[in-house]
């Protein structure tokens, strides 16, 4: 929703707004407004109200944080599921490896505000060791996990590498993610950046072997 500043359209918001979608509209205007007043008035509702959905600043931006990551992680289970092939076939648990990659940066480059608030609070979200309980919501990092364990189950990476081995390859789709969405290559042609996530995807292949 874009308020243009004046009174009649942050009040017309605010009538138009159902009972219950506030904290919503708070969580969704959260990337472009880690200030809370700031995110309250894009909403369309006055700082008093906001402040009945969040105590403060940090509780915002990490109620923001969950949601990025929720939907971040739903993108790329979403592109996996998409995937035909049995568990375990080489073929099929690389292409599972490629949709990970894949959806990682459609959501970098899609939700740029999202992506970035995903990571702003790094407790938010503890990056379980591989061996602990997953919870309730897969971070993206599980789902990078469990699509490695079946490249480890199919016989493409060897269980002497699979250990540790989804940090170098999270650096490096991430790295990319940054550079051509907000860094020094953000203003590369669609068709350099394609070729650029083809020899990144490629790369990664070639290093699991």
């Amino acid at each position: 929703m874009t308020i243009d500043g004046s009174a009649g359209a942050i009040t017309g918001a605010r009538r138009r707004r159902p009972r219950g979608a506030v904290r919503d509209g708070l969580i969704a205007a959260g990337p472009d407004a880690v200030v809370l007043r700031e995110a309250a008035r894009m909403v369309g509702v006055v700082p008093n109200a906001a402040y009945r959905h969040f105590a403060d600043r940090d509780e915002l931006v990490a109620a923001v944080c969950t949601a990025a990551m929720r939907e971040f992680a739903a993108r790329m289970a979403a592109g996996v599921a998409r995937v035909r092939g049995k568990y375990g076939d080489p073929a099929a648990a690389r292409r599972r490896l490629r949709a990970i990659g894949r959806a990682y940066l459609e959501f970098a480059a899609e939700e740029p505000g999202l992506f970035a608030t995903a990571f702003a609070v790094p407790d938010q979200h503890a990056y379980r060791a591989p061996d602990s309980q997953t919870g309730p919501d897969p971070l993206p990092l599980d789902q990078l996990r469990a699509v490695l364990d079946e490249l480890a189950d199919a016989g493409v990476l060897s269980r002497q590498r699979r250990a540790g081995i989804e940090y170098p390859i999270w650096s490096t789709v991430h790295g990319l993610a940054v550079l051509t969405g907000q860094g020094p290559l953000r203003e590369l042609p669609d068709a350099t950046r394609r070729h650029l996530e083809k020899l990144t995807s490629a790369f990664i292949d070639e290093a699991l072997a």
